[in-house]
């Protein structure tokens, strides 16, 4: 590392027990997952067997009680350790996050016995979790949802359908799924949790896609699928409340998760100018590379303060839904605008497999995507700002 070049994050953590946290995870980053990263996200290797190390080492259950085997960690400091796991790998970020999505359902509506009979394995037992909200002909209009789970004659539930864009799509052991049980719109709209082995479940293959090619992203396919009602989670018609509080948290973990990824990006166009020499000089010389740096730096510090805002106010058991979607509205587009930034600093070999810029601009794009694309947050917000639409 040069004199001036990319350093780690200076962190303001509440205990000492995060900041020891903090040094635990870079020690597995740096052990574990950042040396291999590159390699393995062009391979598309999925990388099963470090969800089951993070499970064993307690980083799929952070912000969950300890008396079901979670963390007991605030939002607060959960979200900052996925943004180092997503500046090292996004598909070890991303799918933390993801699995933490999916666990929210059953630990916040969940009944005690269902919590205790399921969440500890969820949390710590090796488990990795899927959420499944998006259809074909279903994705910003959720509540327009058409799978359906009807009643069996044993009290049970019967699922038909088909899921989209599924992150852990076909690899995945659980899968929070929310189903049509009632009339159309928002209130007919119940959740499950559904094994990842239930007969009459399968996965198409994963989707080809521009970047996170690690992650797999596949649809899945409900045919007769049986649920008992003892894996229904909350009240019948329910299910689309679950799943905008879902969405609310699950919108902060992308924010951090975009912040890792430009941060990333900036580290990199640190190091590249402070070695790379034209004309005689080190090219950070130039004020044209320098302003464009300065202005890299102040959008990653302004969209971590955003996000983190937003987190102590979840944390604080206050409303957090507008600051939730303007963390993941700024944060996202955030992360494209610096990273495109980070690959013209690197000219030519920004645009190179043989240095990380370009990989950090394809993930980047799909974080303005998922969990609500930045047109819905900007809806969302302006919603909190000045009531629902007329019709």
């Amino acid at each position: 590392m040069t004199e001036y070049g990319p350093r780690p994050v200076d962190r303001k953590l509440p205990t000492e027990e995060a900041h020891d946290l903090l040094m635990l995870v870079r020690e597995l980053i740096e052990r574990e997952i950042r040396p291999t990263a590159a390699e393995e996200e062009a391979a598309g290797h999925f990388p099963r067997e470090m969800f089951t190390l993070l499970s064993a080492s307690g980083l799929l259950s952070l912000p969950y009680a300890e008396e079901f085997g979670g963390g007991d960690q605030p939002y607060e400091v959960y979200l900052q350790v996925l943004e180092e796991l997503a500046a090292a790998r996004l598909t070890v970020g991303l799918g933390v996050s993801v699995h933490t999505l999916a666990c929210h359902a059953l630990a916040g509506y969940g009944t005690k016995e269902q919590r205790a009979e399921h969440l500890p394995a969820m949390l710590g037992g090796g488990l990795l979790g899927a959420y499944c909200l998006s259809e074909p002909a279903s994705g910003s209009d959720a509540a327009s949802l058409t799978t359906r789970a009807t009643r069996n004659d044993g009290g049970g539930w019967i699922i038909n359908g088909t899921k989209a864009w599924i992150t852990h799509g076909g690899v995945a052991d659980f899968y929070t799924v929310l189903a049509r049980t009632g009339g159309s719109g928002a209130r007919g709209i119940t959740a499950f949790l559904v094994p990842g082995d239930a007969e009459g479940l399968s996965a198409a293959p994963p989707e080809r896609k521009m970047g996170m090619k690690g992650s797999p992203t596949a649809q899945l396919h409900f045919d007769n699928v049986r649920v008992p009602d003892s894996r229904r989670l909350g009240d019948e018609g329910q299910g689309f409340a679950i799943a905008l509080s879902a969405l609310d948290s699950g919108r902060l973990g992308i924010a951090a998760c975009a912040i890792g990824v430009a941060q990333a990006a900036l580290d990199e166009a640190l190091a590249y100018v402070a070695e790379r020499r034209q004309f005689g000089r080190p090219i950070g010389d130039f004020q044209g590379l320098r302003f464009m740096l300065a202005d890299m730096a102040t959008q990653v510090e302004a969209g971590r303060a955003l996000y983190l805002a937003a987190a102590r106010l979840r944390d604080a058991g206050q409303p957090f839904s507008k600051e939730a979607a303007m963390a993941k509205l700024f944060c996202t587009d955030t992360a494209m605008r610096v990273t495109t930034d980070a690959v013209q600093l690197l000219g030519g070999y920004g645009y190179t497999l043989d240095f990380p810029a370009e990989r950090y601009m394809r993930e980047a794009k799909v974080l303005q995507i998922v969990e609500g694309t930045n047109q819905i947050q900007r809806m969302v917000i302006a919603r909190h700002l000045a009531g629902p639409e007329t019709r």
